[in-house]
């Protein structure tokens, strides 16, 4: 069968690249052709659009680029529907997805299955109305959104989390080794911080400079920054000249190997739990001050990380917008630093209960299945 994927960052490039994986697995027949990355076209298929190309994050960013989203939407659409896929399959990214959706559904019988659900659940709840329209099947990788739109009367799919895959994955295909990964990235022999920063370059301009200045202040700790996939290395060099190193493409290992993270609000914080790395959520914004005064109106949730909205608690410290300081940062690295601190052994302990939470490893399995069923029962 035929299988058409759109994702619209780093993160989306890997769970869908797994998930390819796992539909080959349960069709031995399977095409695709995506709007994707890297990691998807190692797989095979057609890569119609980069996926670096298409991501425009935050108002200014969006509202500069819209000639080119247009665009890219228009031929999006045009180009499903001349391959006519089996499924078209939406990996997170809602704000170009649920647009193709839309298009699909109303102009075509294709079905439409989304991978990773839009977190309406902390903003923008009214896209429920586009999702319960347009959207066939919602596999989710949260096991608490499953309450949450049975709530309103929409039945979804929980598959595991392809996060929980993709590290299992590693470590057991990985034996650390301590010694050869510092002399391949001439780290030294400190007990090493990892800063990640973001995979978007205004995300690494706010939030790098201030994760820098804190580690000045635990010069027996190297920072070394985990370099994003799409963005270029020159962006980087004058981080470099503050005494970080950087490490390309490997940010699994860099995790593997890290004592402490600070990391950007995202997939990223998952991942360093799973790894089991103590960690500070760090999100800055350039005007924090607004930000702190209007997340209560636009966020509906407690917390910004992954970690914690699984945990249900606050199980790593956040520090956005107003929060987002080279004092907290300084503190809060003071509390995880020690290899016996009691802030540190907690933490570990909450990540262990949340992992717990997540399930076992199987997600991509699980939803390739699942819709190779579907698809197989429509025929």
């Amino acid at each position: 069968m035929k299988y058409y994927l759109i994702v619209g960052e780093a993160s989306g490039d890997l769970h869908a690249s797994n998930l390819m994986k796992a539909l080959k697995a349960a069709d031995s027949g399977a095409e695709f052709r995506f709007f994707g990355g890297d990691l998807m076209s190692q797989v095979g298929g057609t890569c119609v659009k980069h996926y670096r190309d298409c991501a425009f994050m935050g108002f200014i960013p969006v509202l500069m680029n819209l000639r080119t989203i247009f665009a890219n939407m228009a031929m999006c659409k045009k180009d499903i529907k001349e391959w006519q896929p089996d499924a078209l399959i939406l990996v997170d990214y809602p704000g170009f997805n649920l647009s193709i959706a839309r298009d699909i559904h109303k102009t075509t019988s294709i079905p439409v299955y989304y991978y990773i659900a839009p977190k309406i659940w902390a903003s923008r709840e009214g896209r429920i109305k586009n999702i319960k329209r347009d959207v066939d099947e919602l596999f989710s990788i949260l096991p608490f959104e499953v309450e949450y739109f049975k709530k309103h009367s929409y039945d979804i799919n929980y598959i595991g989390n392809p996060c929980v895959d993709a590290v299992d994955a590693y470590l057991r295909g990985n034996k650390r080794d301590d010694a050869a990964f510092r002399a391949a990235n001439n780290l030294g022999d400190k007990p090493i911080v990892a800063l990640l920063a973001g995979s978007r370059k205004h995300e690494i301009k706010d939030n790098l400079p201030q994760m820098l200045q804190a580690m000045a202040e635990y010069p027996g700790y190297m920072p070394v920054i985990a370099g994003a996939p799409g963005i270029d290395k020159e962006l980087y060099a004058p981080y470099l000249q503050q005494g970080a190193a950087i490490v390309f493409g490997d940010t699994y290992r860099l995790l593997q190997h890290s004592h402490v993270a600070l990391v950007t609000s995202g997939t990223a914080t998952l991942e360093t739990a799973l790894f089991r790395v103590p960690q500070v959520v760090c999100y800055s914004t350039p005007v924090p001050w607004l930000i702190s005064k209007l997340k209560p109106i636009f966020l509906k949730v407690k917390y910004i990380s992954l970690v914690n909205l699984i945990a249900g608690s606050e199980v790593v410290r956040e520090l956005v917008a107003a929060d987002m300081t080279v004092k907290n940062i300084i503190g809060e690295l003071g509390k995880l630093l020690p290899a016996d601190s009691a802030a540190r052994q907690t933490m570990l302990a909450e990540y262990d209960r949340m992992i717990d939470i997540l399930g076992e490893p199987g997600a991509s399995q699980h939803a390739a299945e699942k819709m190779v069923q579907l698809l197989t029962e429509k025929k």
